[in-house]
């Protein structure tokens, strides 16, 4: 059920028929989107619904074909950032807007065009750590993970003390834990008077935050709703303009070969930030789905590194796939030994920004296509390689010339984690595979997981969404400060259970209760049975 809200206070900012064409695409199609004080307002759709466009247009960022904007009911034009933020309009990125050679205290000094000293550095210590954001202002920004860079976005806004606070897929990279922290940060803005207007696809955080709702389709609003007063699968079906079918758990018997192998795998960053790996132990056999849990900077990164062979071991033996010692081979040996990976970051590590698709796709996929021909790039198996994968995946482009930096989040991490497993891998490894993706698309990744799994591929998904693990997952682990726990049957442990692993201690699943806070995750320490837990390899 949809109805149209009506209220009687002017308007914080008041968006009327807003339009914006690309090339061969109408984004926004005479959109209207009302925003009032002390709201917490939702905007949903599915990835290429044109929400990043409706919210760069009332950042500055673009500019409308058609339509205007009102602020505190006056007609504004809002002609760039610098100006949205004197009007009061701060913007969460999805993709981060920073510097990697520089600070965390340089970056926001930068964003907020004011000097970076002791007084700026004070001030963000304060508010990271008043909003649970903890955050060092001395850290390159390159050292830090996923989740980190997340923070400097938040702070940097709420250090502008706005009157309407944009943020774009803000959760997606946060734990439960840290979501939850961010929701009482932002009811309290909301209590404090601030506007915010929130994209998500996480239905459920919808619900629980959000007073209203405008749902886009195809570029056109085509609802306003009441999250409260509907389910999840409306507000989805609202979005897709049909029923979604969410996958189910799935009861699978692992094969008894191991496909991937890391064995007492120790590994000391040279980043002066990073996380050291110590001792991990685990073996991935062919017909299964390993989760692995964590919060950001635990390790995550190291850890695929190592796998995907971006680090070398000094022991090939530490990693052995099918059998085969290949801790010290290249990352392109590997993928010819069966190994796929999709790492966390999608643009600059995933996908180059200024490649096209089809580029992209070459880069990754011509040890195993086949898309090479005597010695040379051939241009027509590349082309229909990547129009496969667009198809497959329902990626809303331009074609295969599109560039990567020209998709919407949602649509290149689709693209990036079709562009693998059409690649057929028997050893697929994907960091956090439905960041930033439409309800839709992420039951559709699932599926291709547990699809993959059932046809024999092992399969290793690395997420900080613990709903994820829990629904595709056979086995599960925790990633805490460089340790993996042991490894535990998915349906022997709760999430509580798993938020104690990602803390660092050593549960007993026959007991749910936590058996050694103060322990280590050394491999060997569970207090599980076989069967259950620990390193099985068969």
């Amino acid at each position: 059920m949809s109805i149209q809200l009506e209220s009687t206070a002017t308007p914080l900012v008041a968006m009327r028929g807003i339009s914006k064409a690309y090339p061969g695409c109408l984004a926004n199609d005479a959109v209207d989107l009302t925003l009032h004080e002390g709201q917490i307002h939702a905007l949903l759709g599915e990835n290429g619904a044109g929400k990043s466009t409706l919210v760069k247009i009332l950042y500055g960022l673009l500019q409308a074909d058609a339509g205007s904007i009102e602020w505190q009911g006056k007609p504004v034009q809002i002609n760039s950032p610098a100006q949205a933020r004197k009007l009061g309009i701060a913007l969460v990125f999805q993709h981060f807007s920073l510097f990697d050679s520089l600070s965390v205290l340089e970056n926001i000094a930068l964003g907020m065009a004011v000097p970076a000293n002791r007084k700026l550095e004070s001030k963000i210590i304060e508010v990271s750590t008043r909003y649970g954001l903890p955050l060092d202002p001395d850290r390159q920004v390159y050292t830090l993970s996923v989740g980190e860079r997340q923070r400097i976005e938040i702070v940097r806004c709420l250090l502008q003390s706005p009157k309407l606070l944009i943020m774009d897929e803000p959760t997606s990279v946060l734990t439960p834990q840290e979501v939850d922290d961010l929701f009482v940060t932002l009811r309290r803005l909301r209590d404090e008077g601030v506007a915010i207007l929130y994209i998500s696809h996480k239905l459920n955080e919808i619900k629980s935050l959000c007073s209203e709702a405008t749902i886009l389709r195809g570029g056109q609003r085509v609802a306003t709703a009441v999250p409260d007063e509907e389910s999840t699968q409306s507000l989805a079906a609202l979005m897709m303009g049909d029923e979604i079918v969410v996958p189910t758990r799935e009861a699978r018997q692992p094969g008894d070969t191991v496909m991937l192998q890391l064995k007492a795998v120790s590994y000391a960053t040279s980043e002066q930030h990073g996380v050291p790996l110590n001792d991990i132990n685990l073996s991935l056999r062919a017909g299964e789905i390993v989760g692995i849990a964590g919060v950001a900077g635990n390790g995550q990164d190291e850890f695929m590194q190592v796998i995907s062979g971006e680090v070398r071991l000094s022991d090939g033996n530490g990693l052995r796939l099918h059998g085969v010692p290949a801790g010290t081979i290249s990352p392109s040996e590997r993928r010819k030994l069966g190994l796929c990976c999709v790492p966390e970051e999608r643009l600059g590590h995933a996908a180059v920004p200024g490649m096209s698709l089809a580029d992209n796709a070459f880069l990754t996929a011509h040890h195993r296509s086949g898309l090479i021909s005597g010695g040379m790039l051939s241009t027509g198996k590349t082309r229909r390689f990547t129009e496969q994968v667009i198809n497959q995946f329902n990626v809303q482009c331009n074609g295969t010339a599109s560039l990567a930096a020209s998709l919407s989040g949602g649509n290149l991490q689709k693209f990036i984690v079709g562009r693998e497993i059409e690649q057929q891998p028997s050893v697929f490894v994907v960091s956090q595979p439905t960041w930033g993706v439409d309800a839709g698309a992420a039951a559709a990744i699932h599926k291709s997981l547990q699809a993959m799994a059932n046809a024999g591929t092992a399969v290793l998904v690395v997420s900080q969404d613990l709903d994820e693990l829990m629904l595709i997952s056979d086995r599960i682990a925790a990633l805490c400060a460089g340790r993996l726990s042991d490894v535990y049957a998915t349906h022997s442990v709760s999430i509580q259970d798993l938020g104690l692993l990602m803390g660092g201690a050593v549960i007993d699943s026959s007991n749910a209760g936590v058996s050694d806070l103060a322990g280590g995750l050394d491999s060997g320490t569970s207090t599980s049975d076989s069967a259950g837990a620990g390193d099985a390899s068969a």
